[in-house]
Formats: C-alpha cells, structure tokens, sequence
C-alpha cells in the first residue's frame, strides 16, 4: 500500500518524488504509522515537461507519513530558477490525502497539496487532486483553484522489465483557462514522458526522456526550459 500511496501523490511527468518502498513501520496508539525520508539527486527538475531549475540539477527531498487507514500526509523541497520564480529560489509542497485499494488491482487516491515559494508567496499554488490505478494503468486530474484554476489530466502506464527493471509511460494535458502566453495563444498544451529505472546498491536510479508542445508559448526565461529534455535522478530512502 505504501508504494502505491507514493506513486499516486507522486507528479506524473517529473522524476522528483521517490517510492517509498522503504518505508519503515511503528506501532501507535492511533494505529501503525510509514515513516519515509528520501534524498534525491537529479539532473534537473521537471515539472510537466518544463525545467524548474533552468537545466540546471535538483537536490530535493521528502518526509512522509502514512497511517494504517489510508491517511498520509507528507512534505517535498527541492531547489529552482530564482529569476523563473520572482527570487523564490525554493519550492517546498506539503500534501495531505488518502488512498485506498478496490481489489488487488485497482487502487484510488484523493489529496490536497499545497506548493509554496519562500521570498515570494504570490505564485503559492492549492491543487486537489484524484487518481485512479488499475492494471498497471494509472488515470489522473489534479485542479488548481487557487490563486486561479487550471487542470490538469494525464495517464499513465508502468511495466516490468527483464533483469528487474522498470518503463514508465506518461501523457499529461494542462488547461491554463487563460492563454498560455498571458496575452493570446493556445490555453492548452501536452507533456509526455519515458522513463525507465532500477534499483542497484540500494539507490533507486531513474533515467527519463521528457517534451511538451509548447514551442513559442513557453513562459520561462529560457525557452530551452520547455523543450525535450533527458533527466537522470538518483534517489536514497532513509
């Protein structure tokens, strides 16, 4: 149940949330808690096919905790672009939620998350979220409400490998309901994602090919930041 907690917390087209398939359990007299830290080093961070770091790499890491009902809450950090985000040069997410399972395999979860940015609280974002997994499928919406609403759908497809390896598949489509370049343009664009990963030593290593459409409707500095992108991570649960 924990992994499958963290796949759906997790966002779909970035590597920066780590599994916590390494969870470790403690008997409370609410019931039995998950405890899981991850440290994670990546190449970049990306965020729905868009650089957050501007190329550049990502230390980011997380504290979560589950309890045996489903409930979950947690916290994610990781470095980005000063300049791409008005000074703020950290994004720090908490997210609260629950997830629960059907039948072996299908699965479901329902949180909240808020990303926030110390040095400028004006581009703070709240998302509700839902997902819904099933036979290696996983079907997703998250909606921003605050301080302006946009959506964001996607799917997802993992598999397992020959020689304990995994391949992750992604699709993800974001309607900004206002236009993408703040003055005309298109209100949506796509992401897509391949990824594949293993565990060696005890690290879990990832390596994914990432891109959108957005061409000239990129809103960052650097409009490489929204091109095609390979990403390397290398992540370590405590």
């Amino acid at each position: 149940m924990m992994k499958k907690l963290a796949v759906a917390i997790a966002t779909a087209s970035t590597l920066s949330f780590a599994n916590m398939a390494h969870a470790e359990a403690f008997d409370t007299a609410i019931g039995e808690v998950d405890a899981s830290m991850t440290v994670t080093l990546a190449t970049d961070y990306i965020w729905r096919g868009q650089s957050q770091t501007d190329g550049a790499g990502a230390i980011q890491g997380s504290l979560d905790f589950a309890h045996e009902s489903g409930l979950y809450i947690g916290a994610w950090a990781s470095n980005v672009d000063a300049d791409d985000f008005g000074g703020a040069s950290v994004e720090i997410d908490y997210y609260a939620g629950y997830g629960g399972a059907i039948t072996d395999d299908i699965t479901y979860d329902l949180s909240w998350a808020t990303y926030t940015y110390p040095k400028n609280s004006s581009i703070d974002v709240e998302e509700a979220l839902a997902s819904l997994s099933l036979y290696g499928f996983t079907l997703g919406a998250k909606y921003a409400y605050d301080p302006s609403s946009a959506l964001y759908t996607y799917i997802d497809y993992g598999f397992d490998l020959p020689w304990d390896m995994g391949l992750g598949l992604h699709y993800g489509l974001t309607d900004t309901k206002d236009p993408l370049n703040g003055v005309d343009g298109d209100e949506e664009y796509g992401d897509w994602a391949v990824s594949i990963g293993k565990t060696i030593l005890g690290l879990d290593m990832a390596l994914m090919y990432s891109d959108t459409d957005l061409g000239d409707d990129c809103a960052y500095s650097d409009s490489d930041s929204c091109d095609a992108n390979f990403t390397f991570s290398v992540s370590k649960s405590l």
